[in-house]
C-alpha cells in the first residue's frame, strides 16, 4: 500500500513504525562514526605521529564532507528516491570504513574519513524526510523524538564503542565494527522501508555545491591551522579571506539560482532559523567537549580507553531518557519553553565541568555530564520537529537536509574552535606552570606525555604534573565558554521561537509561508505563531 492510498493520512503509511526501527538502524551507525575517534585519539596520535592538528583534520574530514554534501545529497535522494539515496550512502560508507582500517599514516585516513562522510551525507537526510513522508501529523512528533534521540544515542555511544574496541584490538577495529553494522541496517532498511517514488526537479546545483564546499573547507582550515601559522600570516589572511568571500558569493548565487541547493528564503521564518541555530550551538558545544573530555579522562586521569569511553555513559543514558519523553515535554509546555530549558541545563552542566581539576573524582565527572546529556536530550527533537514544521510539506526533503547540515556544521566548528582555545590555552598555561619547559612539550598533552618518558623521573614528573595541569585548565576555559554559548541560546530560544516569520525580502518570488501550528505546541505558542 502506497502512502497515497493509506485511508487515514493522520496517522501515516501502514508500516511506518518498522520502517523507522530501519531508518534508526541506518541513523546509529552514521552518528556512532562522528564521536567513535574521540577515545582513539591518544592511541591514533601515538601510532601515526599525529599532531593535535592532524587529529582535528582527522575527525573533522568525516564531518566537514558530511555537511557539506548534506543539502546537494538531500536534494538528489529527493530526485531518485530517499530509500536508494539510503542503500547507496550505506554502501558508500562501508567502503570507507574498510579502507580506513587498512591505512597507516595520516594522510590517506583524512581521506577516506572524508568518503565515510560522503556515504553518510546520503542517509541522515534521508531518514528524516522519509519519516516525515510515512507519519501523519498525529505522530510525527514522537517519531521525530526517537529519531532524535536514537541521533544522540549514536553520538555519545561512539566513545564507549571505541574504548571497548581499543581495549581488545588495534585501532584500525573503530573502522572494522563499521562493516557488520552496515550490513545489518542494509537488510533492515530493503526488507522494511517501503519503497517511495522520488518526484521531478530541476537541475542539481553544482555551483552552490562547489562554492559552499569551498567556502566551509577555507573556513575550518583557518581555524584549526592558523593558530601554527599565526592568525596574520598570508596565508591565515588569504585562507580567511576565501572563506568569506566563497560563503558570501554562495548566498548571493542561491539567492538568484532557479533551482537552488538552498533557498536562502525559508531563513526568513524566524522560527525556522532560530530552530537552526539552537541546533548549531548544542552541537557545537557537544562535539568541541567531547573532544578533549575523553582525551582529559585518558591522559590526565590515565583511565583505558574503555574506562573513558564509559565516561560518557551517563551522559547517553540521560539524553536518551529525555530526548525520548522530550515529546510530551514539548506538548505541554511548548517548544519554545522545551527547548530553552535544555539549553539552560546544558550550560549548567558545562559550567560544572569547566570547574573540574586533575584529581576530580569520576563519580562527579560522570554526574556532571549526565546533567549536559538531559539538557540535550530537550533539544534536539523539539528543534527538529520545529524545522519540519515552520515549511510546506514539500520542503520537507531541503527542511530535512538543513536539519543535518546545521548540526554537523557545528559539530565541525566546535571541535575546531574548540580545540584551538584548548591548544592556545595549554601552551600559555605550560610556559607559565613550568618555566623552560622543552618546546615540544608545548605542542599538545600527548607530545608532552611521550617526552617525559625520556626524561629522568624526577624531571618527568615535573612536566607531566604541570603539562596536566596546563591542559585542565585549558579545558576549564573551553568548556565555560560554551556554557555561555548555550546560555546565550536558551535567550535566544525564549525570544525568538515561536514568534511570527520575518517579512521575506522581495526577490521576485513569493516569501516563505508561516507554519501551521503542530499539535504539540501549546495555545500560547500557536497565537504566537499565527
Amino acid at each position: 500500500m502506497s502512502l497515497q492510498e493509506n485511508p487515514d493520512p493522520d496517522d501515516g503509511h501502514p508500516r511506518r513504525w518498522s520502517a523507522l526501527a530501519a531508518l534508526c538502524a541506518a541513523l546509529v551507525v552514521t552518528t556512532i562514526d562522528n564521536t567513535v575517534l574521540n577515545t582513539a585519539l591518544p592511541t591514533l596520535a601515538e601510532a601515526l605521529r599525529a599532531s593535535t592538528a592532524d587529529l582535528q583534520w582527522i575527525n573533522n574530514a568525516y564531518t566537514l564532507v558530511f555537511a557539506s554534501m548534506l543539502i546537494a545529497a538531500g536534494g538528489l535522494g529527493a530526485r531518485i528516491g530517499h530509500r536508494r539515496a539510503l542503500v547507496g550512502g550505506l554502501g558508500v560508507f562501508a567502503a570507507g570504513s574498510i579502507a580506513a582500517a587498512t591505512t597507516t599514516t595520516v594522510g590517506p585516513l583524512i581521506g577516506y574519513r572524508a568518503l565515510m562522510g560522503l556515504g553518510a551525507a546520503f542517509v541522515m537526510p534521508a531518514t528524516l524526510s522519509i519519516i516525515v513522508m510515512l507519519f501523519g501529523a498525529r505522530q510525527r512528533g514522537k517519531a521525530i523524538a526517537i529519531w532524535a534521540a536514537t541521533a544522540g544515542l549514536g553520538i555519545v555511544l561512539g566513545p564507549v564503542t571505541g574504548g571497548l574496541l581499543l581495549d581488545h584490538f588495534a585501532w584500525g577495529s573503530v573502522f572494522w565494527i563499521n562493516v557488520p553494522l552496515v550490513a545489518a541496517a542494509l537488510v533492515a532498511a530493503l526488507a522494511l522501508i517501503p519503497a517511495l517514488p522520488g518526484r521531478r526537479a530541476g537541475r542539481l546545483d553544482g555551483l552552490g555545491l562547489l562554492l559552499s564546499a569551498g567556502g566551509l573547507v577555507a573556513l575550518v582550515d583557518v581555524i584549526v591551522r592558523g593558530p601554527e601559522r599565526g592568525r596574520l600570516s598570508a596565508t591565515s589572511l588569504v585562507e580567511t579571506g576565501a572563506a568569506v568571500a566563497l560563503l558570501t558569493a554562495f548566498t548571493l548565487w542561491e539567492l538568484r539560482a532557479p533551482h537552488p541547493m538552498v533557498d536562502m528564503r525559508m531563513f526568513a521564518n524566524r522560527t525556522f532559523s532560530t530552530a537552526c541555530a539552537v541546533l548549531a550551538i548544542t552541537f557545537f558545544a557537544l562535539f568541541g567537549v567531547l573532544f578533549v573530555y575523553t582525551q582529559y579522562l585518558q591522559l590526565v586521569h590515565g583511565y583505558s580507553p574503555l574506562e573513558a569511553g564509559l565516561g560518557a555513559l551517563p551522559f547517553a543514558l540521560s539524553m536518551a531518557v529525555a530526548a525520548g519523553t522530550s515529546d510530551r515535554s514539548a506538548a505541554r509546555f511548548g517548544h519554545r519553553h522545551t527547548i530553552a530549558a535544555g539549553l539552560a541545563t546544558m550550560a549548567l552542566g558545562l559550567a560544572g565541568l569547566s570547574l573540574v581539576t586533575t584529581g576530580t573524582p569520576f563519580a562527579l565527572l560522570s554526574l556532571t555530564m549526565g546533567v549536559v546529556g538531559a539538557g540535550m536530550g530537550l533539544i534536539t527533537a523539539p528543534a527538529s520537529a520545529s524545522i519540519v514544521a515552520a515549511l510546506p510539506r514539500e520542503k520537507a526533503p531541503m527542511a530535512a537536509s538543513v536539519n543535518s547540515v546545521v548540526r554537523e556544521l557545528g559539530g565541525v566548528l566546535g571541535i575546531a574552535v574548540v580545540g584551538t582555545i584548548v591548544s592556545a590555552s595549554y601552551r600559555a598555561h605550560l610556559t607559565t606552570a613550568l618555566p623552560g619547559a622543552p618546546e615540544a612539550a608545548g605542542h599538545d598533552l600527548t607530545a608532552a606525555h611521550l617526552l617525559a618518558t625520556g626524561l629522568p623521573p624526577a624531571q618527568a614528573g615535573r612536566l607531566v604534573a604541570a603539562a596536566d595541569e596546563a591542559f585542565t585548565t585549558a579545558m576549564t576555559v573551553a568548556t565555560l565558554s560554551c556554557a555561555l554559548l548555550a546560555l546565550a541560546g536558551a535567550v535566544a530560544a525564549l525570544a525568538w521561537l515561536g514568534r511570527p516569520a520575518a517579512t521575506a525580502p522581495s526577490t521576485g518570488a513569493a516569501p516563505t509561508p508561516t507554519p501551521t501550528p503542530t499539535p504539540t505546541e501549546n495555545a500560547a505558542e500557536r497565537a504566537a505563531a499565527r
